[in-house]
């Protein structure tokens, strides 16, 4: 499972995930992509199950690059607990996704094989998800980025 090697706190606040994403919110690295539409906490395990997906319907072709990291620590009380005595210990490590960041890329395969292995990554997380392209993006002075 994905998590950090070392963080600066062991516990952090709940936080919100208010507004859409400003960075990570179109595809850079690959051809397709697979879009967030929602915000929501994606668990390491989430991310691992996804990956392990894909790349089982490519078959050892094109290249996967996951775009998120779990860095946020979730902390749980043990069961049958009584209030108080303090915050919890950490249970597991979440991304933050909030709506338009591009949580998956895929590249060296045809649009319907990528499609495909990213609607089956889709089906292993907690958000509803698109189908996003690459945009090539034309700069002013005629040439492309």
């Amino acid at each position: 499972m994905l998590m950090p090697k070392r963080v600066k706190f062991r516990r952090v606040h709940r936080g919100r995930m208010k507004g859409k994403a400003t960075r990570g919110n179109f595809v850079s690295n690959g051809e397709f992509g697979l879009m967030a539409t929602e915000p929501a906490w994606i668990t390491s395990n989430q991310i691992e199950a996804a990956r392990i997906a894909m790349t089982r319907y490519i078959k050892r072709g094109g290249q996967v690059w996951i775009k998120i990291f779990p860095d946020k620590p979730v902390t749980e009380k043990p069961a049958e607990t009584r209030m108080g005595s303090g915050k919890g210990s950490p249970e597991y490590w979440v991304a933050v996704v909030k709506p338009g960041r591009v949580m998956f890329e895929i590249a060296g395969v045809s649009e319907e094989v990528a499609r495909e292995a990213l609607r089956l990554a889709s089906y292993k997380l907690p958000v509803k998800c698109k189908f996003v392209k690459r945009e090539e993006t034309v700069v002013e002075n005629g040439g492309e980025a």
